[in-house]
């Protein structure tokens, strides 16, 4: 089944957006379980053996996997004003799983990312070769 280039777009953004939300809240995760910081021995295996430290590398690493397959085929602008999505993500997953509250800043400054990456991504020029991509 061959899919467009629009659909590799939406595809690998949304797999970026899931692997680096899913790196960034593990990595918050392991950093709270690491508190209070000590300097000691302990400390430090306390945060080697905690798996979501673990988690938060599985998740850097499946980002720059599916990063460096997009950026054969996208324009490094959009795609890396879209990379920060993530931002979003973390921000939208943090309240449920963290309690966080957002703030009208935050909604604001989420919003003027979400502008930002569809300018790019308009402002790029439309398909016209009609190549699929596999």
């Amino acid at each position: 089944m061959k899919i467009s280039r629009r659909q590799f777009y939406i595809a690998g953004f949304l797999f970026l957006l899931v692997m680096d939300t899913f790196s960034q809240v593990c990595f918050k995760i392991a950093a709270t379980h690491a508190e209070p910081f000590v300097a000691s021995t302990e400390w430090l295996l306390r945060v080697v053996m905690d798996p979501w430290v673990y988690g938060s590398i599985v998740g850097y690493i499946g980002a720059f996997l599916i990063w460096m397959t997009m950026l054969r085929e996208i324009p490094v602008g959009p795609a890396f004003a879209a990379s920060h999505l993530e931002v979003i993500g973390v921000m939208i997953i943090s309240v449920p799983l963290f309690g966080e509250h957002l703030n009208l800043l935050q909604y604001f400054g989420a919003a003027l990312i979400v502008v930002g990456v569809g300018c790019l991504a308009y402002s790029e020029p439309k398909e016209t070769d009609g190549s699929k991509h596999a």
